[in-house]
């Protein structure tokens, strides 16, 4: 009986713990990534996180449209309630890993025909938006 109790109660602390990453890459590499208003780093990047959700993704590289977007980190079976307690002590690791890739869309070289293209249609929404404001 004392063995039992023992075992029982030496069990969590032999637990093995719960890993929990997100990789962020892009095409082209080199892009800064800002993570839930947080600059972790340059893709490809890798960092720790500690709950599912949605996050706000940010990716900025020069020469390349920024990108401003929300990805889901899913949780995994193992992850859920009540199932979670026993793979925090289970005796091994357990790593959730979550990959998200973005692709970055060139910016017009300035001066071609396509960027000022871009650059007139900007500038007919930006109107459009300041005559809807004014009520015209």
């Amino acid at each position: 009986m004392r063995r039992a109790v023992l075992l029982a109660l030496t069990l969590p602390l032999l637990g093995g713990c719960l890993e929990r990453t997100i990789t962020i890459t892009s095409e082209p590499p080199g892009a800064i990534v800002v993570l839930n208003d947080e600059e972790i780093g340059r893709t490809p990047v890798e960092t720790g996180f500690r709950y599912f959700g949605v996050y706000d993704v940010r990716l900025n590289r020069e020469g390349y449209e920024p990108i401003t977007t929300e990805r889901e980190a899913v949780a995994p079976i193992w992850e859920y309630p009540v199932i979670d307690l026993f793979a925090i002590a289970a005796p091994w690791r357990i790593k959730t890993e979550i990959d998200w890739h973005f692709d970055l869309e060139k910016l017009p070289d300035a001066g071609t025909p396509e960027s000022m293209e871009a650059e007139s249609e900007l500038f007919d929404r930006a109107r459009s938006l300041r005559d809807a404001s004014r009520g015209e």
